[in-house]
């Protein structure tokens, strides 16, 4: 059993920010692999299918991003999920716009949906880190809570078209080469 996660914020204004590509990401996991209608529950918004045999749960968080973890604790918590079975999708400053970086564990970088998370179920599980850039003269703020223009938009797209067609690599836990792939 894989559990997906993608962190947002739910609100309408919010859908076009860069700080929520992980709901743009479940989204898409949804569409292509044709997961179950979004349901309310478990304080988020949650969808089932399998993909590759694998019984997979996709959730978007409607706790806000920064206490992402409260949602994520309640869903493992009823369907005994072990947290090295979670991959979280979301935005990273430190990474150039358009990379992604995968990865098992680690810090939090300032990322309060990550730190929401490492304080509700600990720090072992998968982390797809998806590249937005720095800011310039913008405040870190606004620029995350801004909206992708139309340039990035297209681009992401087709970042989301690699990253479900390279998804089996996640549930296979192959990180490094999930990077190398998408990436290349």
């Amino acid at each position: 059993m894989i559990l997906f996660v993608g962190l947002g914020n739910p609100t309408p204004d919010s859908k076009n920010n860069r700080h929520n590509v992980g709901f743009k990401i479940i989204d898409a996991l949804n569409v292509n692999f044709s997961l179950s209608k979004q349901k309310p529950k478990f304080k988020g918004l949650l969808t089932m299918g399998n993909i590759l045999d694998k019984k997979v749960y996709a959730i978007k968080p409607l706790t806000f991003m920064n206490n992402s973890g409260a949602c994520v604790r309640e869903l493992i918590e009823y369907f005994k999920i072990d947290p090295s079975d979670i991959i979280v999708f979301h935005d990273d400053l430190d990474i150039e716009f358009g990379k992604i970086k995968a990865k098992f564990g680690g810090s939090d970088a300032g990322h309060n949906g990550i730190a929401s998370l490492d304080k509700f179920i600990g720090k072992q599980y998968s982390r797809v880190r998806i590249g937005i850039g720095k800011p310039e003269k913008v405040k870190v703020n606004d620029f995350v809570l801004g909206d992708f223009n139309e340039e990035e938009s297209i681009e992401l797209d087709e970042i989301f078209k690699k990253i479900t067609s390279s998804v089996d690599l996640l549930i296979e836990k192959k990180l490094d080469l999930f990077s190398s792939k998408i990436n290349n």
